[in-house]
């Protein structure tokens, strides 16, 4: 989409998690996409009106890129997808739907001046690979919390993006419990998880991301990060560190996976 000119927009219903921007396919449509980046779980799509588009995936959200070129971001878009809400059109003849069977995600638009005060990014904390993000940055962001480390690191002012599955892999590989309380994480240990952080989402990125459900790429291929997990969705398996048995607990509504054994 980088450098394209969108040629038509079609937004085939009123929202996805929250209503769609008043006018939102006519101030798209013509508009030129100069650059795309993220800011944590968002994607940001710089355009020369002087507008972002702000998109959320959600928990099922995914682009699928087709149309006439073809080669390695580009397949047969095949017939219309059930729960494709959104479609992209390009000036080269490239074809960009968005599906979401669960509509978790939203695309907003926002002025391109004014975006480190969109609200989602005016607290967030930094990149998990930015140079601010570190053990001494974490060490500093834990002093006094009385929260599990587990909820701290979710939490987006804290460090931005993070999810669930990697924070779990993380914290074990790490080897801190996920129920120790933040505040409480030494130096030695916040930086090793800072480390083992940067690792797990490296690690990730290079397996195309894990398919446990829904996630698919833009070409329609599926993540094997899955298949490298140590504790996620492990439950009574055996640690392959130290023979302990995997647990699970709801920690703010959320599964964690930890080994009871070796993370202290």
């Amino acid at each position: 989409m980088e450098g394209r000119r969108l040629s038509r927009v079609e937004a085939r219903r009123a929202d996805l998690r929250f209503p769609f921007p008043e006018n939102f396919a006519a101030r798209l449509t013509g508009a030129r996409i100069e650059r795309m980046g993220r800011r944590a779980k968002y994607l940001a799509a710089d355009l020369d009106t002087g507008d972002c588009l702000i998109m959320h995936l959600g928990m099922t959200g995914r682009f699928t890129i087709g149309g006439r070129q073809q080669g390695k971001f580009h397949h047969d878009a095949g017939p219309p997808e059930r729960h494709e809400h959104v479609v992209f059109g390009l000036d080269d003849g490239g074809r960009i739907g968005y599906s979401d069977p669960r509509r978790f995600g939203f695309m907003d638009l926002w002025p391109l001046a004014d975006i480190e005060n969109y609200p989602a990014f005016r607290a967030m904390g930094p990149e998990p690979m930015s140079n601010r993000f570190s053990g001494a940055w974490l060490r500093e962001a834990f002093r006094g919390r009385r929260t599990p480390v587990k909820a701290a690191l979710l939490d987006q002012s804290m460090v931005a993006g993070l999810g669930n599955i990697y924070v779990c892999e993380a914290l074990w590989r790490a080897g801190i419990s996920p129920k120790r309380l933040a505040g409480s994480v030494s130096a030695p240990k916040a930086e090793a998880l800072a480390a083992a952080v940067r690792e797990v989402i490296a690690e990730a990125i290079e397996a195309g991301g894990s398919s446990i459900s829904d996630f698919a790429a833009t070409d329609g291929s599926l993540g094997y990060f899955q298949h490298r997990f140590s504790v996620y969705d492990r439950e009574g398996e055996a640690c392959g560190r130290c023979g302990g048995g995997v647990k699970r607990l709801v920690q703010s509504g959320r599964s964690t996976f930890y080994c009871g054994a070796c993370q202290r």
